[in-house]
């Protein structure tokens, strides 16, 4: 737990946020208490404005009045600020460089893909989405292939798990609401265990949204963004 010396804040969102839980996920598995911060993105209050003026985002933590964002960035400084807590990079600094590489590329190439797959303009665009999708999760599937362990970090859950663990309820809405199913035990077997490993986690049960909450939350969005586009023609 973090002690008095410690004061954690973290700003989240009001609607559920993959990279907010990405921290809570942290916070949780390193037992660290901290003090949850609730930020209406429609109406971003000054404390945001004033720990994030270049993104103007979620997820802020706020430590000792200091303030770090961008959630990748926040679970490295986590291991870095709390080191006898459950780490979550590993100790050799190539099997760390390699573990940054992909958690950047979860979000550089899967959550990258989800706007043209689901929401592109075209056919041709939302096509060229769910193979740039199918092509990220494959290449995911590869890395616990080779490395025959349960979790992308090994034994325990790391850096990967978490940046991608965070996405599982997004997934799953993504499914809901597409009809299309991406991680499968054809295409994605080692990928399909690994997400049945990774929710039966206490963390990820006491931190991960309700699959049917995100996809309540994502067909306001749809609804907005519709509302918008009408708006616009008018």
């Amino acid at each position: 737990m973090a002690g008095a010396e410690h004061e954690l804040k973290l700003l989240g969102s009001t609607n559920p946020s993959p990279f907010v839980t990405r921290v809570e996920l942290a916070l949780a598995l390193k037992g660290l208490s901290y003090d949850l911060v609730a930020v209406d993105l429609a109406n971003k209050s000054d404390l945001l404005l004033a720990s994030n003026p270049v993104h103007r985002k979620v997820p802020v933590l706020i430590h000792n009045g200091k303030p770090v964002s961008e959630s990748r960035i926040i679970l490295e400084y986590l291991d870095d600020a709390f080191p006898s807590t459950s780490p979550l990079l590993p100790f050799d600094p190539h099997h760390r460089a390699v573990a940054r590489f992909w958690a950047a590329y979860i979000d550089d190439k899967y959550v990258a893909s989800w706007g043209p797959a689901y929401v592109g303009k075209t056919e041709e665009e939302r096509a060229e989405g769910m193979r740039q999708m199918v092509a990220a999760v494959e290449a995911l599937e590869g890395v616990l292939r080779e490395g025959k362990k349960p979790f992308f970090g090994g034994e325990t859950v790391g850096l990967v798990d978490l940046t991608l663990g965070a996405l599982i309820p997004r997934t799953k809405a993504n499914e809901v609401l597409s009809g299309t199913v991406v991680i499968d035990d054809v295409r994605t077997p080692q990928l399909v265990a690994w997400v049945e490993r990774f929710c039966e986690l206490d963390v990820a049960r006491k931190v991960l949204p309700d699959v049917d909450e995100v996809v309540e939350y994502i067909k306001m969005r749809l609804a907005q963004r519709a509302t918008a586009a009408d708006a616009l023609k008018k």
